[in-house]
């Protein structure tokens, strides 16, 4: 096998897409500065038992690991960032009140999350902790929506359900894991009759709620239906409450529900949002309520974010132009570099031509060049 062919679903990232890519991560990290959020840089690799406690559990398969050379201990490189901030959140920072944190940097995956998806994604999130209320929930559903029209993204469709709801229903059911394992999987595909073989053994209560659940999908009418259908479930209520509050901090979205939907089901605690773009195969941001994150680093405290793929997202979004640039001659005349320097401290960008290369193409697109008129360099329209 050649020396420079790539392991499969590791790609390089060329000049025009890492343009791009490095103009939407700076967009999106100004956005959520503009909310308060701060940047922290986690490192791509830590001790295992750092990465994989708690909610980390779920990523074992997707964790390249290691053995640390120094230490003899094995090491992980980060398949999510999350966890690495909840650490931060808890142990370095350790703040009382709300903390406002954002990332961005690559993650390593074992295996592609789906045809033709990429092993090293590109991961941007937000995290607020803190703050058990709704208004946390709010402000991260509207910072993602930000973030996609920093990204000029229009028609995007928010779909939402909260975790709380299937666990009220499941709760107190003594069955063994395989069964609830199985009950959990045919909820997910709506599998109506096969829920209903399942859950034989289960009360006629539990029974009837889940049966009802599996249809309660669509359009906010759906939440007025499950506050009937699942009435006799006292935490489904406030789970209802939050998802209306959602909806309405978002009146132009038109959003959809989803009750039944269990991804992120042993994740999130509460409510949850997934965003949909044309383009996009499946969703573009995943985000919602996680207060158990920090339970292993000694702090239990609120949590609520949500995090994107930079270079999926770079594959959905409007090309952007080329920033125009000035084209300037090779020289070593003084006033020609003291002209070049104050064009490019102003912010232009100035390519200068090595010689005989005057014909070439380059990334950037030239407009104007630098002439000498007169014993003076100036500025000139191409």
């Amino acid at each position: 096998m050649s020396a420079w062919v790539l392991p499969d679903h590791i790609a390089d990232v060329l000049p025009s897409e890492a343009r791009h890519i490095e103009e939407l991560r700076r967009d999106l990290l100004d956005t959520a500065r503009g909310y308060g959020y701060e940047l922290v840089m986690p490192p791509l690799l830590e001790h295992l038992e750092s990465l994989l406690t708690g909610t980390g559990e779920a990523l074992d398969l997707q964790t390249f690991k290691l053995v640390d050379q120094l230490s003899g201990r094995m090491m992980g490189l980060r398949a999510d960032t999350t966890q690495q901030v909840a650490r931060i959140d808890a142990h370095l920072l350790n703040r009382q009140g709300v903390t406002r944190l954002c990332y961005c940097g690559p993650v390593l995956h074992t295996r592609p999350g789906r045809p033709h998806a990429t092993r090293e994604p590109l991961q941007f999130g937000a995290e607020i902790y803190g703050h058990a209320g709704v208004e946390a929930d709010v402000e991260v559903l509207r910072l993602a929506l930000d973030c996609l029209d920093a990204a000029k993204l229009g028609g995007v469709q928010i779909d939402l359900g909260d975790a709380r709801i299937p666990r009220a229903l499941l709760a107190g059911i003594d069955a063994p894991e395989g069964l609830m394992n199985d009950v959990r999987a045919a909820l997910a595909a709506k599998d109506a009759s096969g829920l209903a073989v399942l859950t034989r053994p289960f009360p006629a209560k539990v029974r009837d709620g889940l049966s009802a659940l599996v249809g309660l999908y669509g359009d906010a009418a759906v939440l007025d239906e499950a506050a009937v259908a699942l009435a006799s479930f006292a935490e489904v209520g406030s789970a209802l409450d939050s998802l209306r509050r959602l909806a309405a901090a978002v009146p132009g979205a038109k959003p959809s529900f989803d009750l039944a939907d269990l991804r992120g089901y042993a994740y999130y605690s509460g409510a949850r949002f997934a965003m949909y773009v044309s383009g996009a195969s499946d969703a573009i941001v995943r985000g919602g309520r996680y207060d158990e994150v920090g339970a292993v680093f000694g702090r239990n405290r609120p949590a609520v974010g949500f995090s994107l793929d930079l270079r999926e997202l770079v594959g959905v979004v409007p090309p952007r132009e080329l920033r125009a640039a000035v084209r300037a001659p090779w020289s070593d005349d003084a006033a020609l570099a003291k002209t070049i320097g104050e064009l490019r401290a102003d912010g232009e960008t100035v390519v200068c031509v090595m010689p005989g290369h005057e014909s070439e193409i380059d990334e950037f697109r030239c407009d104007r060049e630098l002439v000498l008129r007169a014993g003076s360099w100036t500025v000139s329209s191409l």
